[in-house]
């Protein structure tokens, strides 16, 4: 099992550093036209590592992976919800400055936690990347889950003239969703959501890197 997780993280790694590193190259060479076209070049690789991750959840509920299921859980459906259910459905939101900022944020994170997972799985523990890796996604999640309120209250005008997802159900139904309630009510779950992941994160970096730990991983 320890290889198989080995596997996985590595190719998350392999997906997000192409993302990464294409989205850098591509800002260096076409400056700020490069952010525009985001979506449409690295849409495909970004939808399949986020699929991917759908995965981490099993390796919990299974036992081979020891993290706590409701943070990643909720970080996990986040990511599927903005991207799948909000810039993927609406070829508008693809073109915005704002999914730019958030796939940057999600693959910086993703590079330096599957790195570090990579590593950890050998035994191998360097200091600087273990503060890295808990100390990054501090700052840098809330920054992403104000991308995703943004990208999500952007995505409300398109929502409501296209209607995508809303449904009416016939007479003699009186049933009927539309969907920008749905996705304004969710900014609140969003929100509410990041003060515990970012509880979750703040205990985890304790964890990891309280004085005892740092000590038994140097030795």
């Amino acid at each position: 099992m320890n290889m198989y997780l080995f596997l996985y993280d590595l190719m998350q790694f392999c997906g997000h550093s192409w993302i990464f590193t294409n989205m850098i190259i591509r800002f260096m060479t076409f400056g700020k036209e490069s952010l525009a076209d985001t979506f449409h070049s690295i849409g495909f690789v970004m939808r399949l590592c986020q699929l991917l991750s759908v995965l981490e959840i099993l390796h919990i509920l299974i036992g081979i992976d020891k993290s706590r299921l409701l943070p990643r859980f909720l970080q996990i459906t986040e990511r599927i919800i903005v991207l799948f259910v909000v810039i993927n459905s609406q070829e508008e939101v693809q073109g915005k400055y704002v999914v730019c900022v958030l796939f940057f944020l999600w693959n910086l994170l993703d590079v330096v936690r599957y790195t570090y997972n990579m590593l950890a799985r050998m035994g191998i523990y360097y200091l600087p990347l273990t503060w890295l890796n808990f100390s990054l996604c501090i700052p840098l999640y809330p920054l992403s889950v104000l991308a995703k309120g943004f990208a999500i209250c952007v995505s409300l005008p398109y929502f409501e003239s296209f209607g995508t997802y809303s449904i009416k159900l016939p007479f003699p139904f009186t049933f009927s969703i539309y969907f920008p309630y749905v996705l304004k009510m969710y900014l609140l779950v969003l929100f509410a959501g990041m003060c515990f992941i970012i509880r979750n994160l703040f205990s985890e970096r304790t964890a990891h890197l309280g004085t005892g730990n740092i000590k038994n991983k140097r030795s």
